[in-house]
């Protein structure tokens, strides 16, 4: 009886392979890039609060089909900036002070947490990486780039959440990210000197770097804690 191998699938020439699902992948890097450009629009007000984003319209600016444009708004609806109204098609979140106290509430109990597990383990490649940062958004103020500094001040307590360890924290912080972005956006800046946003960042540092998670926990509470009352006093009453 001679041995024989695995049966090759009929639709398979030989000396050929599947592709392995090629199509799917590159289906995602689309419905994330057109989430990326549509992400910046919202942000840069290119679409105001309320405004609908009509998928007919996008898909023909972007040169796409409609169906990864309603997939990047799905996406988006998850983070937060698009709200599906049901047979009416996604619209830009108006955001309230009511909801930004909520969102710095649940961002100061996560990174108080972050701080936690990285107190006593900072390594010194931590601590270049975090103060690096710190340089840069001094950089980006004398630039004036108050855009990318928004991003980089966001970029800094998201790697304080990467050195925790915990990936399901910083899941959830990431969550967070657009929606605080946008809140800002639509406020314009926190403090009219924009090297008081990096200045703000220091005593964190220095908390870490001391070992002590109460002293981070207490640093951190009045960082975003104070960030919280412009955010809310500048959007009013909610």
């Amino acid at each position: 009886m001679t041995a024989t191998g695995p049966t090759r699938p009929p639709h398979i020439a030989a000396g050929t392979q599947a592709a392995p699902q090629l199509a799917a992948l590159a289906q995602d890097d689309l419905v994330n890039r057109i989430a990326q450009v549509l992400t910046e629009a919202i942000m840069k007000g290119g679409f105001a609060p309320g405004a609908r984003l009509t998928e007919a319209t996008i898909a023909r600016d972007l040169g796409v089909s409609r169906a990864p444009v309603r997939e990047a708004a799905r996406l988006l609806e998850n983070r937060g900036l698009v709200v599906a109204v049901p047979r009416r098609g996604f619209f830009v979140r108006s955001f309230d002070a009511a909801d930004l106290d909520q969102i710095y509430d649940l961002r100061m109990c996560l990174e108080r947490h972050a701080g936690g597990l990285l107190a006593g383990r900072l390594t010194p490649e931590m601590d270049a990486a975090l103060s690096a940062q710190v340089d840069l958004l001094h950089r980006l103020a004398e630039a004036g780039d108050a855009d990318r500094q928004i991003e980089e001040d966001l970029k800094f307590h998201r790697m304080i959440c990467v050195f925790a360890g915990n990936r399901r924290l910083l899941k959830v912080f990431d969550e967070l990210t657009a929606e605080t972005r946008y809140g800002i956006a639509m406020i314009g800046r926190l403090y009219d000197d924009p090297h008081e946003i990096a200045r703000t960042h220091e005593p964190l540092l220095e908390a870490l770097r001391s070992g002590d998670a109460t002293s981070f926990a207490e640093a951190s509470d009045y960082h975003i804690g104070t960030a919280r009352e412009r955010v809310v006093a500048m959007f009013g009453p909610g």
